[in-house]
């Protein structure tokens, strides 16, 4: 996919400092504390986040910024609905630093939208995740 964007963002007229585009790929903290049995899930956010910087430096000669996000607990609908579903998700909540809660799909979005219009923004990874830090289990 980045290859497939980078290559149509390559022949765009550029904006300011002449940008062409920016990509943002999501990982997941898992990245970095990856929990017993997550071994393959880790490794493969671990390779997203480390081919960021690489990724930047290919794309700078084209004008093509590039960023990763790295979400803790979001709240998406994988979690379910209902009773228990909003029971475990609070109990999940409670290991997050602050606020004391799963994210919102809104905030993830708001950490997108700075990583496209921040146009300084360009071959970091942000962990998006109240200052959660995964146990091992």
């Amino acid at each position: 996919c980045v290859r497939l964007a980078a290559t149509a963002m390559s022949t765009t007229e550029p904006l300011a400092d002449n940008e062409k585009g920016a990509i943002v790929t999501v990982a997941s903290v898992a990245a970095f504390d990856g929990q017993i049995g997550q071994v393959a899930y880790s490794a493969s956010k671990g390779g997203v986040v480390g081919m960021t910087l690489p990724i930047a430096r290919d794309l700078s000669a084209a004008g093509i910024r590039v960023n990763c996000i790295a979400p803790g607990l979001i709240d998406t609908p994988i979690y379910g609905q209902g009773e228990a579903s909003e029971a475990f998700k609070a109990k999940l909540g409670e290991s997050v630093l602050f606020p004391r809660r799963l994210g919102s799909a809104e905030e993830l979005a708001f950490t997108v939208m700075e990583c496209i219009t921040n146009p300084y923004m360009n071959a970091q990874t942000i962990r998006l995740d109240g200052g959660i830090r995964m146990p091992p289990k």
